[in-house]
């Protein structure tokens, strides 16, 4: 009995990268993976051929998400729900329920099995266009590299079926993945992040906007407000966002992009995640739920007594 909780264990990590893309939540990845996990135990008395025990998971996991689908609405970033807004703004805005929004994952689980590109921000947010079973066939057959046979078998569809799924989906992503989602570590990144972090732990907004580009954008999931731009960023920050001087910065890595741990002076308040383009930060997600996310992420509640430093490469 031991033997086969371990074995079913090990695939934990992979599945809840799988059950992330699907449903944009790192939380409802965790609670899918654990429900997959349960209905795998009772059902395997009616198991037959161990050697498929990866394919008989993944189908029950689909089963689980596609469940929890029915009926939910696409998760978004703040970019999604309408145009900029101003950095002199005096409020951010109302947050909004937590199914509305696009949620950060620890890098490790999320790519055991695929590159960090297919767990970008961008890329699960594109993904949240396609329909449940696009979805699905989408990242089985160009994230985990099935065949379009075991798509089929997996997902009750035809080969033919599973083709016309996946050209469809992929029609949908080149309208709606922006950018460039390859992997960029290299020295020239490290020197921005360490220049980033010693900018925004000084609060010098002159050193931090020169590191951004001209039309970059700053997001803080659960508000709404979102801002382009260095003029409306740097005006957020002097202005209402001003009580994030005096942080500090622990580095880390939120859906395969370099970030921070951002601790005010009252304690742990956003997880950054910054999108880097051609020598320069394109776009700041500061994810603020701190009192979930910071567990989720296995990080101390406590402020740090130095400075951050650039995450690994």
């Amino acid at each position: 009995m031991t033997d086969v909780l371990t074995e079913l264990e090990a695939y934990r990590p992979e599945l809840t990268g799988y059950c992330y893309r699907m449903l944009g939540s790192a939380f409802e990845a965790d609670d899918a993976v654990q429900d997959t996990m349960v209905r795998a135990w009772r059902g395997l008395d009616r198991f037959e051929g161990r050697s498929a025990l990866r394919s008989w998971l993944y189908r029950i996991a689909t089963n689980v998400c596609l469940s929890m689908l029915t009926g939910a609405q696409r998760r978004v970033r703040p970019m999604d729900l309408g145009p900029a807004g101003s950095g002199h703004a005096t409020s951010p805005g109302t947050p909004l329920e937590d199914a509305t929004w696009l949620g950060p994952i620890p890098d490790d689980p999320a790519v055991v099995v695929a590159g960090r590109e297919t767990v970008r921000l961008a890329f699960v947010a594109a993904l949240q266009h396609l329909p449940p079973r696009q979805r699905a066939v989408l990242i089985l057959r160009e994230v985990l590299s099935w065949s379009a046979a075991e798509v089929a078998d997996l997902l009750d569809m035809t080969v033919a079926g599973v083709n016309s799924a996946l050209q469809r989906a992929r029609a949908t992503l080149a309208t709606t993945t922006p950018g460039d989602l390859r992997t960029v570590t290299d020295a020239a990144q490290n020197a921005l992040l360490d220049r980033y972090v010693r900018a925004f732990e000084a609060y010098d907004m002159d050193a931090l906007t020169a590191l951004l580009h001209e039309d970059a954008t700053l997001s803080m999931p659960p508000v709404p407000l979102w801002l382009r731009g260095r003029a409306d960023i740097r005006a957020w920050m002097t202005g209402t966002g001003a009580g994030c001087r005096g942080s500090r910065l622990v580095p880390i890595t939120i859906n395969g992009l370099p970030g921070y741990a951002q601790y005010r002076t009252t304690g742990p308040w956003s997880l950054i995640a910054l999108e880097i383009t051609d020598g320069r930060i394109a776009a700041v997600t500061n994810f603020l739920d701190a009192a979930r996310l910071f567990p989720r992420f296995g990080l101390p509640t406590t402020r740090p007594a130095g400075s951050g430093a650039a995450p690994a490469s």
